[in-house]
Order: C-alpha cells, then sequence, then structure tokens
C-alpha cells in the first residue's frame, strides 16, 4: 500500500509542476515548438497542458484525500489517471523521436525519449500494483 501511494504521490507531484511550468518561458516555447513542429495541431497544446495538470491533481487527490474515498474509488482514479498518463507519456515519446523536432527544445536537449519512457514505464508499475490490490 505505502509504494502504490509513494508512486501516485510521486508522479501526481511531477505531472502536475510538468503541467505548470507549461505556462512559464522558457517552458512555454519549447512545449509550443514540440507541439507545432511535430505537427500534433493547437488542440494538442492544450489538452497537454489540462491533461498533465488534471492528471496530477487526480494523482495527487488519491493520496491526500484518501480517507475520503473508498478504497475501490481510489483504485478506479488511480488506474484512470495512470492510463491517461501512459498515453500522455507515449505522446510525449512520439514527439521526441519526430524528425523535425529539435533536441533543443526537449528536456535535457537529449533526442532519446528517456523521460517520457521513465513516466510511462511508472505508471504502468502504478496501476499493475492497483490492479494487484483487486484479486
Amino acid at each position: 500500500m505505502k509504494q502504490i501511494h509513494f508512486l501516485a504521490a510521486f508522479l501526481g507531484g511531477s505531472i502536475f509542476v510538468f503541467g505548470i511550468l507549461k505556462f512559464i518561458d522558457p517552458f512555454r516555447s519549447w512545449y509550443q515548438t514540440q507541439i507545432s513542429s511535430s505537427g500534433l495541431g493547437t488542440a494538442a497544446y492544450w489538452l497537454g497542458i489540462i491533461g498533465e495538470i488534471g492528471v496530477g491533481a487526480m494523482l495527487l487527490l488519491t493520496v491526500i484525500n484518501r480517507k475520503k474515498f473508498s478504497s475501490e474509488k481510489i483504485r478506479f482514479m488511480g488506474v484512470t489517471s495512470a492510463s491517461l498518463l501512459v498515453l500522455m507519456m507515449a505522446t510525449g515519446m512520439y514527439v521526441h523521436l519526430h524528425p523535425a523536432v529539435p533536441a533543443a527544445v526537449l528536456p535535457l536537449k537529449i533526442k532519446p525519449p528517456y523521460i517520457p519512457a521513465f513516466f510511462l514505464l511508472a505508471a504502468l508499475i502504478h496501476i499493475r500494483l492497483l490492479m494487484r490490490q483487486i484479486k
């Protein structure tokens, strides 16, 4: 149980902060360049920001207010938010690997998608831990 709460807090806090940082330069201009260079469009710009803030908040909510929710609701919220995070990080990996996206606008200025792959793996582990609780 502690691993689930720790992982939810880590993922939630990190993703929430990443979403907020996209409103502040230089992160905002990097993110705009990533989205426009990869051809994802304006909808993806706002979906990415709102998605990261929303998923981060939902994960944090499962940790902060866990006594207010039933264990079934916490599992549902955790699996739903981690699944959305997997989708967002898969998109992040696509952006990193897109040939038109320059490394200069990526985190750590590197093309290999280490950061999105790490968070995708962590979200999958979180889902696995939550699903194992059901059985």
